[in-house]
């Protein structure tokens, strides 16, 4: 038998397709579609519903994608954050408004902080018009953004990297963020939960916790969809940063409750331009 499940001296189906191709076939199909059936695969790929099985465990394993009854999907749960590809194309509009409210806050000549999310790289994308900047960064996608723009100094924070996330996480990315200090951080968060942001790995978790370390200022980005998922780990509670910016879909119920919590809240778009609190004393 070979690695792709078939047996010795046979193509494992008629396009001869080896484990490796067929399994970044199924992923980027997955990503495409959201979800796709296992029959579906099978019969694409000429190969048992076996070998389809375990090309998913696999690909679940390095978080491309969650396994479910009968298929596999790219949307995100409490233990499977989604990859970068399927993230962009969510909430785009939302994050984009996101972005436009942050992008006031930053001044020029400041140190700035982006975390791995696509919220974040919605503000990434605006920072070469606030420069000159310092931004510093884990998220490889948004490396290569800022690559080479004039007015911005990048500084691209190394470790393990993981692919699903295009981003490095770890110990060693988070001891690269500790040695580095920043006037402000902007990041996002997989889901909130009773004031609490959540996230579906402690790799991300840990490193999320030294980029707040290391900021003086901390903004949380987040749009309404956040407040209904669910992540397995505990980072911070929402009273931990200096701002948090909802989008304008986030429902007055729970931006009353939040403000009742004692968060400091600006709702993007209609809130006019936000402000941070003064720095503690």
């Amino acid at each position: 038998m070979t690695d792709d499940g078939t047996a010795a001296g046979t193509s494992g189906g008629n396009d001869g397709v080896g484990a490796r191709d067929r399994r970044e076939g199924i992923r980027q199909r997955v990503a495409d579609e959201g979800f796709v059936q296992n029959k579906d695969l099978a019969d694409a790929y000429g190969v048992s519903l076996m070998t389809i099985h375990r090309d998913l465990d696999e690909l679940q394993s390095r978080g491309w994608l969650r396994k479910v009854r009968g298929g596999a999907t790219a949307e995100p749960s409490a233990v499977h954050h989604g990859d970068v590809r399927h993230r962009l194309q969510a909430m785009s509009d939302e994050k984009r408004q996101l972005a436009g409210a942050a992008e006031s806050l930053v001044q020029a000549g400041a140190s700035v902080m982006i975390d791995e999310s696509t919220t974040g790289l919605a503000l990434a994308g605006l920072l070469p018009a606030r420069g000159p900047l310092t931004v510093i960064t884990n998220f490889l996608t948004a490396v290569n953004l800022l690559a080479g723009e004039p007015g911005v100094d990048l500084v691209a924070l190394g470790g393990a990297y993981y692919p699903a996330y295009d981003a490095f996480l770890g110990l060693r990315a988070s001891e690269a963020i500790r040695s580095l200090h920043a006037d402000i951080l902007f990041m996002s968060t997989t889901a909130i939960t009773n004031g609490h942001c959540y996230h579906q790995s402690q790799e991300t978790v840990a490193v999320k916790r030294a980029l707040m370390e290391s900021a003086d200022r901390r903004v949380l980005l987040v749009d309404h969809s956040k407040f209904a998922k669910n992540g397995l780990y505990q980072l911070a509670p929402l009273t931990a940063f200096d701002l948090v910016i909802v989008d304008a879909k986030t429902p007055r119920e729970t931006v009353g409750a939040l403000r009742a919590r004692g968060v400091p809240l600006h709702v993007a778009g209609a809130d006019g331009t936000p402000v941070l609190p003064p720095a503690p004393q």
